[in-house]
């Protein structure tokens, strides 16, 4: 049976949707499918399948006539089949482009970029002779698509070298079909066709390379202005308890030392520094708050400052932008954050293989949750002592006196360590 352990607070009820714990500790995460983050990148490659897969419809549509015309010397089986391989994973492409993950887009317009390939390699099988009214193939005209398509699946050099092929095999099917070909029509149709969908090839790359670069801007600015939270948060921490050492602990230490005797000022005194002394533990609310993509950057910068080699993933549910997350809470769960992964480095060490450690961070309007998981060697919670300040202060103690927050952690010998952290907030 999986131990667990289990500090929670009566305050604030956390937004997020309560899951078993026994979910947790398989790691299952569930996220909206209505509304989740899309960065510049996966907006643009979403828009561009749809729109090159719906373009390759239309374009279907209007090379029927001449499609039909162009087949009336060879068998229909090759006409069907030519077709078929040149746009019929386009309406595929737009369906998936509406609410599919990025792979699959990717995966759908490699298939129809090399499908289309593959119809111009049928060509001089399906026509056996030339056709002297022909001024060109009919797939010749259309080769952009299958670029397009090329360059939603694959990096530019890919693409690139995907415009070569495409334009000589179109070039090649010109020379079957038409009367009369020659090696300088060949390199004519050749170049024709590469600066045509050059013209498109570029238009592409450059807008997804613009898409990049506004993710890549706005990763920097958002960990940027984690750390300059962070770091106000941190000095703010240190000024208070500097101020409180100095003028209640101290003090308190040094009248009890003059004064010799027990007294009911010395004894009021006393009382009142372990106030507030509580009071820090809990913390006030700070006037400065993180939204949804400073908290993940803070929090992703926190980890991989103790080893930049855990997986750091994000996920948004509906309402993530009206997160509002204070820097002590920030701060909080981060140093209990870092505190499960400095564990896991020195505990949960498995010989003969490498331990997969991972975070997952998940925001909704009102609250986050952040999942730190290994496959590491494991522990009995039952048997820890209970002046293990790793796990009891450090993790779940720092959770217990946050507002609203609690922590959880799970694990059983051989089979790895869950650490959930949960913060919600009362609006």
């Amino acid at each position: 049976m999986t131990a667990s352990s289990m500090l929670d607070t009566p305050t604030p009820t956390v937004s997020l949707e309560r899951i078993a714990p026994s979910r947790w500790r398989r790691g299952a995460a569930p996220v909206s499918k209505q509304s989740g983050y899309e960065g510049a990148s996966d907006r643009i490659l979403r828009r561009f399948g749809l729109a090159i897969g719906i373009a390759g419809v239309i374009v279907a549509v209007v090379e029927l006539p001449e499609i039909a015309d162009q087949s009336r010397l060879i068998a229909g089986g090759w006409t069907i089949l030519t077709v078929v391989l040149a746009f019929g994973l386009f309406p595929v492409l737009a369906a998936v482009s509406i609410a599919s993950s990025r792979q699959l887009i990717q995966l759908v317009s490699g298939a129809a970029a090399v499908s289309f390939l593959a119809a111009m390699a049928v060509i001089p099988f399906a026509y056996p002779d030339p056709m002297p009214e022909a001024s060109s193939v009919w797939l010749y005209r259309v080769l952009a698509l299958g670029v397009l398509a090329a360059v939603l699946a694959w990096r530019p050099l890919f693409a690139v070298i995907y415009l070569v092929i495409g334009a000589a095999l179109s070039a090649f099917a010109n020379a079957f079909v038409l009367p009369d070909s020659t090696p300088v029509v060949w390199a004519g149709d050749f170049v024709r066709a590469a600066g045509l969908c050059a013209l498109f090839l570029w238009c592409a790359i450059y807008a997804k390379a613009a898409a990049d670069r506004v993710d890549r801007e706005s990763a920097i600015e958002s960990r940027r202005a984690a750390a300059v939270a962070g770091a106000a948060a941190r000095d703010r921490e240190r000024a208070r308890f500097a101020a409180l050492i100095h003028d209640a602990v101290l003090s308190t230490l040094l009248d009890a030392s003059r004064a010799g005797t027990d007294s009911p000022v010395l004894r009021r005194q006393a009382e009142r520094t372990l106030e507030q002394l509580d009071e820090c533990r809990v913390g006030d609310v700070e006037p400065n708050r993180l939204d949804a993509q400073s908290a993940t950057g803070f929090l992703r910068s926190a980890v991989h400052e103790v080893n930049p080699g855990i997986r750091f993933t994000a996920r948004r549910w509906s309402g993530f932008d009206d997160l509002r997350l204070p820097v002590d809470a920030a701060g909080t769960i981060a140093a209990a954050l870092t505190e499960a992964v400095r564990n896991s480095l020195r505990h949960a060490t498995v010989p003969g293989r490498e331990v997969q450690r991972t975070v997952t961070v998940t925001i909704s309007a009102g609250g986050i949750r952040v999942v730190f998981r290994d496959d590491g060697a494991g522990f009995d919670l039952g048997v820890v002592p209970a002046d293990r300040l790793g796990i009891s202060v450090s993790i779940l103690g720092r959770m217990r006196q946050l507002a609203g927050g609690a922590g959880f952690v799970e694990s059983q010998p051989g089979e790895g360590t869950t650490v959930t952290l949960v913060w919600g907030s009362d609006g």
